[in-house]
């Protein structure tokens, strides 16, 4: 274990206290792309990659990926989610795949972290089941567009 007696209060990592806080229902959308090439998508809305049901196994990795988010981000609060969708919108012409996750709970705090890592963990999923047929694939603009719930109520990006 590391020892931080050495550091002042301020600069001590810790995990907010949000007992004080009120629990609300809190729902958050994150967003997130994989450009690669257009045969690949294709290949992959044909059910012709090598590994399988790319966007089934994308799916089920972003709600693992969103339920174990704690174990990942050191001082995320472990939150019951009490639902994560997860939808994605194939652009075979451009070769983009865009990943919506919407996670909800009932909590002290928010799922931000919840949600982009839902997206995060989907993206690297579809990257690793078509890195063999395409060199190029990149994720990129992974984002917030929306939250609600808690103190700082609702955010919506334009």
């Amino acid at each position: 274990m590391a020892d931080f007696t050495h550091l002042d209060e301020k600069n001590k990592s810790r995990m907010v206290d949000v007992t004080s806080k009120e629990p609300t229902l809190r729902e958050a959308v994150a967003r997130g792309t994989v450009v690669m090439n257009p045969a690949t998508v294709q290949a992959i809305e044909a059910g012709g990659m090598a590994k399988g049901d790319v966007l089934g196994v994308a799916r089920i990795a972003a709600v693992m990926g969103a339920k174990r988010t704690s174990d990942l981000i050191p001082l995320c609060h472990p939150l019951e989610l009490t639902g994560i969708d997860v939808q994605f919108s194939i652009h075979a012409d451009t070769g983009e795949i865009t990943i919506d996750a919407t996670v909800k709970t009932f909590s002290r705090t928010g799922v931000e972290m919840e949600a982009l890592t839902a997206v995060c963990t989907a993206a690297l999923t579809i990257y690793d089941m078509c890195k063999s047929a395409d060199k190029r694939v990149t994720i990129t603009d992974v984002r917030l567009i929306k939250k609600s719930g808690g103190r700082s109520g609702t955010f919506i990006r334009e």
